[in-house]
């Protein structure tokens, strides 16, 4: 029974959280300012859920913008990766995953699916561009690549945090 219900849940988010989305503009100005994160093996402790593997040495980054960048709305993103595939959320190709945007916020439960909300926004259709709008001032921007059902590979894939500033 467990099983089904995590399934029809993983449907639930490929449906509503995949292709590209943008914040709500008040409420990525109410967002509380990211963290130091929390190490990746240490958020995943209490993980039940299977998760898919990475490739040794994957990587995934930001190829725009760059760390420090003062910028104006909308706000152009680029997702890099290497050593592994962008494919859409649903396949299960190995080394394959899809991109996440984490915005002003920690990483979240590495052994379950990332969250769908303003500060968990999904490309499960496969995009690697995306263009949002962000209320001005700092924030704070971290990818993570997850898997067909949206749970972050093994270890997980997570760029770098990026600070920016919304004019």
């Amino acid at each position: 029974m467990t099983l089904r219900i995590l399934i029809l849940c993983n449907a639930f988010l490929v449906v509503c959280a995949c292709g590209d989305q943008t914040p709500d503009e008040s409420t990525a100005a109410s967002a509380p300012e990211a963290t130091a994160a929390a190490e990746p093996d240490e958020a995943a402790a209490g993980s039940t859920l299977p998760r898919s593997a990475s490739a040794d040495g994957a990587s995934v980054f930001f190829i725009m913008p760059a760390d420090g960048a003062t910028v104006s709305n909308p706000v152009r993103i680029e997702f890099g990766i290497a050593g592994m595939e962008v494919v859409t959320a649903g396949d299960n190709r190995p080394n394959s995953g899809h991109h996440h945007l984490l915005i002003d916020t920690d990483l979240p439960d590495l052994g379950m699916p990332i969250p769908a909300d303003e500060h968990h926004v999904h490309f499960g259709d496969g995009s690697t561009t995306t263009e949002i709008t962000l209320a001005p001032g700092e924030h704070t921007l971290q990818m993570m690549l997850g898997d067909y059902v949206h749970i972050p590979h093994q270890p997980p894939l997570v760029s770098e945090p990026v600070r920016i500033t919304v004019e």
